[in-house]
């Protein structure tokens, strides 16, 4: 901890050399002389309320008396005020958009006054998670937004904010989120453990960067370790739940944690339709999402014993298998639809359906017609794509691919055994998935709790989101 100067030139040459200033345009030093005797206010331009300010400097300029560090802070007419003598807290707070003050009134002190405003978009609905009823908020870049968003729902005392302020030369800002009461204490003295033990070198791509800080190992294992939202409503019913959430400045997703497998096959939307309705798109989005994983690479099994098929599925044997191996096919297909979701996402969106679609239709139609393809191909790669759009998490889709891809290779080379090898390997690495907390990844399932298991599937009649 270095403390400020009791000379006031000699805080000001500290805080011009600690802040960059005469290098840096955006650093505003405004200097003022109160009853003969020195101010200066320290700012970033663009982070602080310009009037704000302004009536604050108005203050000091009608004192007539000669003022100190504490008669100021009694008297100053704005609501977040405080102070410090820790130069380089000062520092980081003026960085961070606060304003500082220092003065030959106030000695070895500075005064930090928050009144910084962040460039940020609306709160409008996210488009990874949209619902057809209910609200159409989301969260935001800016972590006291998101806080606001959290409180604007949850109207209880025991609602919890706890700050953390990590990443080195980024200087995040992060918040533990939590009801008191409810939430694990366990699980909560974890999460604090791990923000104190770890020191990243900076936190610029938000919660990604922290969640890999969090976790170091299993790069090997695709399926992903965070469960995020950046649903408010979402958040604050998990907060209610007893999960804890931590936000992180600069990211608009809330991490919720502990997670499990089956959390990811939740969505929002389920619980804004009657439990029958909840319930029934619940099970349709994790049989088609399952079916997706072994649904080609059982058909290519079916065909390597096609003499064993009774005559009612003779169906799936295709008249004409193309040109190239059915497995090669497969992996075409799985390759060309990630080009297209690719090429989907680096087009404009005026002309990104176009493209998928004319895309889809052209290359498909001309691959059967040349005879690189097969008709069923076609068929059933379009069913595995439309599976991976069931859900709306694009990294557990990406795990399934993988797994799926591995599949259709292990068959190829070994048919049967191959194919349970491949199961063998798929529910290795569910089990063996770890997340932040180390819970396991396969809960309620492992541990067995039939309670938590029938709600992760049926609706109740009583909301979900309720708690006694």
């Amino acid at each position: 901890m270095r403390r400020l100067s009791v000379n006031y030139k000699e805080n000001i040459t500290l805080l011009e050399e600690g802040l960059g200033y005469r290098e840096s345009f955006d650093v505003i030093e405004r200097r003022l002389n109160i009853n003969d005797r020195g101010m200066c206010f320290f700012y970033i331009d663009g982070f602080v309320k310009d009037l704000q300010i302004q009536k604050v400097m108005e203050f000091f300029l009608k004192q007539t008396d000669n003022i100190d560090l504490d008669s100021v802070i009694r008297k100053l007419p704005y609501i977040e005020v405080e102070t410090s003598h820790d130069l380089d807290d000062v520092i980081l707070k003026v960085l961070s958009g606060q304003t500082a003050i220092i003065s030959e009134c106030f000695s070895d002190g500075a005064i930090l006054i928050d009144a910084r405003t962040y460039p940020m978009r609306s709160t409008e609905e996210p488009s990874t998670d949209r619902v057809m009823q209910g609200a159409h908020d989301g969260f935001v870049e800016t972590l006291v937004t998101n806080t606001a968003l959290i409180r604007r729902r949850i109207r209880d005392g025991a609602l919890r904010f706890e700050h953390f302020s990590m990443g080195g030369s980024s200087g995040t800002d992060i918040c533990i989120t939590y009801m008191k009461g409810v939430a694990d204490e366990k699980i909560l003295n974890k999460i604090r453990d791990k923000l104190k033990r770890v020191k990243p070198k900076s936190l610029t791509l938000g919660f990604r960067s922290l969640s890999e800080t969090l976790i170091r190992e299993g790069w090997y294992n695709p399926f992903p370790k965070v469960r995020t939202t950046e649903r408010p409503d979402a958040a604050a019913a998990e907060l209610l739940e007893g999960k804890v959430l931590i936000l992180c400045d600069t990211a608009p997703q809330a991490i919720i944690m502990p997670c499990s497998i089956f959390d990811f096959l939740q969505q929002t939307d389920d619980y804004y339709f009657p439990p029958l309705t909840g319930s029934y798109m619940r099970i349709i989005r994790t049989v088609s999402l399952l079916l997706s994983v072994i649904w080609t690479p059982l058909w290519l099994l079916y065909l390597e014993y096609a003499y064993l098929l009774p005559e009612e599925l003779m169906f799936l044997i295709p008249s004409d298998v193309g040109a190239l191996p059915l497995v090669i096919q497969l992996l075409l297909v799985e390759i060309g639809i990630d080009a297209l979701k690719i090429a989907s996402m680096n087009t404009p969106d005026m002309l990104s359906n176009s493209l998928s679609i004319v895309g889809a239709l052209i290359l498909g139609d001309f691959a059967v017609a040349v005879g690189w393809l097969c008709q069923d191909v076609i068929l059933y790669m379009a069913f595995v794509a439309i599976a991976n759009f069931s859900q709306q998490n694009h990294e557990l889709g990406f795990a399934f691919k993988f797994v799926r891809v591995l599949l259709l290779i292990l068959v190829a080379i070994a048919n049967v055994w191959g194919f349970a090898f491949g199961m063998g390997i798929f529910i290795i690495l569910l089990a063996t998935n770890r997340t932040i907390l180390g819970k396991s990844y396969l809960y309620p399932l492992i541990p067995f709790n039939f309670t938590a298991l029938k709600r992760l599937f049926i609706r109740e009649k009583k909301h979900d989101f309720y708690t006694e």
